[in-house]
């Protein structure tokens, strides 16, 4: 391929042009062959990946909170001891008779009284920001994500001053570098 398309699909955040785009420039700059080009990338993507745990965190949070909300929802409407205990510790409301209580669609009608607002609202929030979400996308926002892209940019180019400062950041920038080696 020629430089130009490489530019071009690197531009269109193509990672596999994105990390040729690098090693064509790494051999520019330090004038060496393609091989001994990718042992640099190969070390200027591991400095990349440094810390992407802790940026990928809120994300695993959000996953775990929701993942977890979700499997906890069923016991705490429709499983007998589950209700008694959520009941007794936070609701303290009358509870029928237990031969009314025998089925699992029995104890979630006398759970729903209670539990009805907190999951209505609760997926009404997430309705809201799901709606938001997507309306940030229509505009080609997303503020922590673009943040967190540009730091990691930012830190790479103070990292490796040699290299095109201009065309590495965006570059730089490509989703999917980190798992290009």
């Amino acid at each position: 391929m020629t430089n130009e398309q490489i530019l071009q699909f690197a531009e269109m955040q193509i990672p596999e042009a994105c990390r040729e785009c690098i090693v064509r420039d790494i051999m520019a700059v330090d004038q060496i062959e393609y091989d001994d080009a990718m042992k640099i990338f190969k070390k200027i993507a591991e400095t990349n990946r440094r810390g992407m745990q802790i940026y990928a965190l809120p994300f695993y949070t959000g996953f775990g909170a929701a993942f977890t909300g979700g499997i906890l929802s069923v016991p705490l409407v429709f499983e007998l001891s589950t209700v008694n205990w959520f009941n007794d510790k936070f609701v303290t409301a009358e509870m029928p008779p237990l031969e009314d209580l025998e089925r699992m669609l029995e104890v979630g009608s006398a759970s729903w009284s209670w539990m009805e607002p907190i999951l209505g609202q609760i997926s009404f929030f997430l309705l809201c920001m799901q709606f938001a979400r997507s309306q940030l996308q229509n505009l080609g926002v997303r503020p922590y994500f673009n943040w967190q892209l540009n730091m990691r940019a930012a830190y790479l180019v103070s990292q490796f001053p040699q290299y095109d400062a201009e065309v590495s950041p965006s570059l730089y920038c490509s989703y999917h570098f980190a798992l290009l080696i």
